[in-house]
């Protein structure tokens, strides 16, 4: 059992379970083979709580491998189903913070175009006009802070697109930390890209509780500079 991943978890009931992620790791197995964090929670709940059988998690959303921050997972069935519900109808508040190159022209603003998905490429192309076969992206943003070199931005989503933070925020100028699949001038040490899943909001699909979650950036200088500032 991985111990530490106890202290990663962010929130836990009867129904869900929900983590901070790290960067670099998949939220669900994939053909790389590589082990998943799904994988680590159920051997973790598995031992902690001495099941015999199989672990039930479900996975009701997707975080992209180098991105780090919140994870929610289902620990039952019906937990899945109505999360994933409420996934898919918008009602819960998403907020991201991303590290960027440079500084958005407006401090806030509200982003609208039109995303496709490259399946054979993985990545996401924009346009600003609708067209068949690309879907409306909107997100909402706030410039936050700044360092010598960076600039920290909170984002907002209101869709739930392939890669929709990145795209978007390319086609800004404000290119992602990191991100090289989307332009950045370098990769970051790690292999992660700097955008943090921090925050989310949402009423509690069984218990009806209204859960607000902030989940702690990931442990270095810059991320820490902007927390703590």
């Amino acid at each position: 059992m991985d111990t530490s991943l106890g202290n990663r978890i962010l929130f836990e009931d009867n129904h869900l379970i929900i983590l901070n992620k790290h960067a670099g790791e998949l939220v669900q197995g994939d053909k790389t083979g590589d082990p998943s964090l799904a994988d680590k929670v159920m051997a973790f709940i598995k031992e902690r709580d001495a099941k015999p059988g199989n672990v039930f998690l479900g996975i009701p959303h997707r975080l992209d491998r180098p991105v780090s921050g919140i994870v929610v997972y289902a620990k039952t069935s019906k937990g899945l189903s109505r999360m994933t519900d409420l996934f898919r109808v918008r009602n819960i508040m998403k907020t991201y913070w991303a590290i960027v190159e440079a500084a958005p022209k407006a401090e806030s603003g509200r982003v609208v175009s039109y995303l496709r998905k490259n399946v054979k490429q993985n990545k996401s192309y924009s346009v600003t006009k609708e067209k068949e076969g690309y879907k409306k992206s909107v997100l909402n943003y706030r410039q936050l802070k700044s360092s010598d070199r960076y600039h920290l931005i909170k984002v907002d989503l209101e869709t739930g697109r392939h890669h929709q933070i990145r795209v978007q925020l390319s086609d800004m100028g404000c290119i992602i930390k990191g991100d090289l699949k989307y332009g950045a001038s370098r990769s970051n040490k790690d292999g992660s890209i700097s955008l943090h899943a921090r925050h989310v909001e949402f009423i509690h699909p069984v218990s009806k509780e209204e859960i607000t979650i902030t989940a702690p950036c990931p442990s270095d200088a810059l991320w820490e500079f902007f927390e703590r500032t």
